[in-house]
């Protein structure tokens, strides 16, 4: 089946907010096995509205739209849906009760316009917004569905996975099953070298990569009668793309970060941490703590922006940060020894580059940064050249600081095994 998304807001046609509501639902919709070849953004006109859900409708079979459905004026997506689909509005008590509910918990006043949200297409399948006050609906017609949805993401997304996921799932005369292979430390175009043939043979099951910042995610999506014939298509492919790369593969779980995986690998063996950063400036050390359950493994994080400030904190030495500059192989190392001095940790990762868009030069460019690892003694520093904005180069350095630490704690405990062995 065919499916268009359309994300109503004058806001989004500005640039005042990303849309990352359309991101989400194509993303969902591919794993679905729904084909999407169209995606609008149209403002709060109820005339260009009508004109774009006509225009939908003709090529495709079910519509997501998002947005437009708050208590304003301008809000005006249910009201465009109805008139082209020839829908009378009417009152739904159920979800009157639960606007109701809302504002009476919260201890305040419903405003007159709040009412409006409770007024649904007539024959409408009414979807419940426990985050919010806007109900969802679904509108079925001539073998067409119409989703409306309210555009927070906080009540989206909720609502997407509640209700319509699995209304969409009964429309499908098949079941679609996607596992995502995601790796670290391999370029795109590597990567995709590296699964070519595979993709050039593809039927079903198909792969899809993604690039990622710092990464690439392979998708393995198959259609199959049931969940369990579209899982048995996807495991062989699954343990072929993981026989390939390797190590590099860091999980098959969705739900799964780098991030994650880096503190899972930390927990599993009882090993701390703490990083050191300069260009970044604690992103690094905000991408761990993201992760529930670090504090058993994050011990510290230091900010050594200036050189003065590696000089005192970390013990650096003056003649070195003059010798080789801050920007330097050398100066990476320093960090990460002096800050597993500092806090004891088993493992420092730290960050040293430029990231513009000034202060580059021939012979150290704009996007030249340095990423030091030591683990339980051992030291690594990676030079790596990165391009893009300012905000890119740094993602992307918290990014590879991330795959290092994982390569490096992964190339400790297999030399420390294989050693063993030896012995």
């Amino acid at each position: 089946m065919v499916v268009e998304l359309i994300s109503v807001g004058t806001e989004i046609l500005l640039g005042n907010i990303v849309n990352t509501n359309a991101a989400y639902l194509a993303e969902k919709c591919a794993a679905l096995g729904l084909s999407c070849y169209y995606q609008d953004v149209v403002g709060d006109n109820e005339e260009r509205l009508c004109e774009t859900i006509r225009t939908a409708l003709s090529r495709a079979d079910i519509l997501l739209i998002s947005g437009g459905l708050g208590p304003t004026q301008d809000d005006l997506t249910k009201e465009a849906a109805a008139k082209v689909l020839g829908k009378p509005l009417v009152l739904h008590e159920r979800s009157k009760a639960a606007i109701q509910e809302y504002f009476s918990a919260r201890g305040l006043e419903i405003t007159d316009n709040n009412w409006k949200q409770a007024m649904v297409p007539e024959g409408s399948i009414v979807l419940d917004n426990p985050n919010g006050t806007a109900p969802g609906m679904i509108i079925e017609k001539d073998g067409k569905y119409v989703v409306l949805m309210p555009g927070p993401p906080g009540e989206l997304m909720p609502m997407f996975e509640a209700s319509v996921i699995p209304y969409l799932g009964r429309l499908q005369d098949a079941v679609i099953f996607s596992q995502t292979v995601k790796i670290c430390g391999v370029g795109e175009s590597k990567a995709e070298t590296m699964v070519k043939d595979l993709i050039d043979a593809q039927t079903n099951p198909t792969i899809a990569t993604y690039a990622k910042t710092g990464e690439v995610h392979l998708r393995v999506t198959a259609r199959g009668a049931d969940e369990k014939e579209a899982r048995k298509l996807v495991k062989p492919v699954v343990k072929e793309l993981k026989g390939r790369f390797e190590s590099h593969v860091y999980t098959t779980e969705d739900a799964v970060t780098l991030e994650k995986a880096v503190v899972d690998l930390l927990l599993a063996n009882k090993l701390t941490v703490s990083t050191v950063e300069s260009c970044t400036g604690g992103l690094l050390a905000a991408r761990l703590i993201n992760v529930p359950g670090v504090s058993e493994v994050f011990k510290a994080g230091y900010i050594t922006y200036s050189n003065k400030a590696k000089r005192r904190l970390l013990g650096i030495k003056k003649n070195l940060l003059l010798k080789h500059g801050a920007v330097s192989r050398e100066i990476a190392e320093a960090m990460a020894i002096g800050a597993s001095v500092l806090s004891k940790a088993d493992v420092t990762v730290s960050v040293t580059g430029i990231a513009g868009p000034d202060g580059g030069t021939p012979e150290k460019p704009v996007g030249l940064v340095y990423i030091g690892c030591y683990v339980c003694g051992n030291l690594t520093v990676k030079e790596c050249r990165f391009q893009g904005s300012r905000a890119k180069i740094r993602e992307s350095a918290v990014s590879s600081a991330l795959a290092l630490m994982r390569e490096c704690i992964l190339k400790y405990y297999s030399e420390m095994t294989f050693g063993n062995k030896e012995k």
